[in-house]
């Protein structure tokens, strides 16, 4: 699984890393005795208990892909209150098992991320999705899991698009002709908000000046339209919505998010979390600059064991000081494609 790696002096790790390291130690020993799968994985690959780890970077990773074909939690069966499942467009599903107390310091973790970018108190909501994917139950996909998420950050949630994913334009105008004129949040899929949203707005002359956008994933789909995030700012400042951020997350990692700051495509990841760039070939990080595959790392996940994965998505670090800021490229080749399968996205 997880290729054995060597301890090794970091004397420049940057101190957010070092003040993570301990944190991500913890998990892991939590893990190792509450999850035997976990255990084993660990025991197999060398990193037997009491190991010590010099640097963010020696700390041993899961491939995304084991939550497909492998139950992974380190709570009781009994204690699991949801299951979230990913959005892979093919082949079997992540399940990620949270318990009660997972499933709302997840929450929490979530809007105290987004708190920067949306103020302290909830604005009225544009959700770009249909009001089906709210009524799903414990079990629920990314795309239902990232609406339900979300909609803790708003009010008056207003859903704009009907069961086959079509903009209404009455239930726009109408939360428009509510809340037109004062700060709103919207929120949707990143190919949903450009296709259903920014397009037939600006086509039926509709102004959503006031609006703070956030939007993920479906970047595959607008890649064919040469749309890049440069472009899709630019787009979405002609719509009115010049506050646009693009964020970073995955069911496996549910409740962190990586948010674009002002610079277009640029992310930085949240506190409690750091992104490590790694080369394919040799598994050390990469330089900033070299492209890699992203391996993510939080101190939130608790229920299974979360802490630190190796995505199959590629990357680039730019920065790598006192927060990283890094760019998503898109899959890694032949990797499924992940978004929101139960609407066509690809991201």
């Amino acid at each position: 699984m997880t290729p054995m790696t060597t301890t090794r002096p970091e004397p420049t790790m940057p101190h957010r890393r070092a003040e993570l390291l301990p944190g991500i130690v913890e998990l892991m020993e939590h893990h190792r005795r509450h999850c035997p799968e976990y255990a084993r994985i660990l025991a197999a690959t060398g990193h037997g208990p009491g190991r010590h780890y010099a640097a963010l970077s020696d700390v041993p990773w899961l491939p995304v892909r084991l939550f497909k074909n492998h139950v992974l939690r380190s709570v009781a069966a009994d204690a699991v209150s949801s299951v979230l499942t990913s959005s892979g467009t093919t082949g079997t599903p992540s399940r990620i098992h949270l318990d009660a107390p997972a499933a709302r310091a997840h929450q929490r973790a979530l809007l105290n991320t987004l708190r920067p970018v949306l103020g302290a108190r909830r604005l009225p909501m544009l959700v770009v999705d249909s009001a089906a994917q709210a009524r799903r139950g414990a079990t629920r996909s990314a795309r239902a899991a990232g609406v339900l998420g979300l909609m803790n950050a708003g009010r008056d949630h207003t859903f704009v698009l009907d069961g086959d994913d079509r903009l209404d334009v009455t239930a726009l105008r109408g939360f428009l002709s509510r809340h037109g004129g004062e700060p709103f949040l919207v929120f949707g899929f990143t190919y949903l908000v450009w296709t259903r949203l920014i397009q037939p707005a600006q086509e039926a002359g509709l102004d959503l000046s006031g609006g703070i956008l956030l939007h993920s994933g479906g970047w595959k789909r607008l890649a064919g339209q040469a749309v890049d995030a440069a472009a899709f700012r630019e787009a979405a400042a002609r719509a009115g919505l010049s506050r646009s951020h693009d964020f970073y997350g995955m069911v496996e990692q549910i409740g962190v998010v990586h948010v674009e700051g002002d610079e277009p495509g640029l992310l930085s990841p949240p506190e409690g979390a750091e992104v490590i760039i790694r080369d394919p070939v040799t598994w050390e990080e990469a330089r900033p600059g070299e492209t890699g595959l992203i391996q993510v790392l939080s101190t939130l996940p608790r229920s299974y064991p979360g802490h630190s994965l190796l995505t199959e998505d590629l990357g680039v670090a730019h920065r790598v000081d006192s927060r990283t800021r890094f760019t998503v490229l898109g899959r890694l080749p032949r990797a499924e494609a992940r978004g929101c399968s139960d609407a066509g996205v690809a991201s």
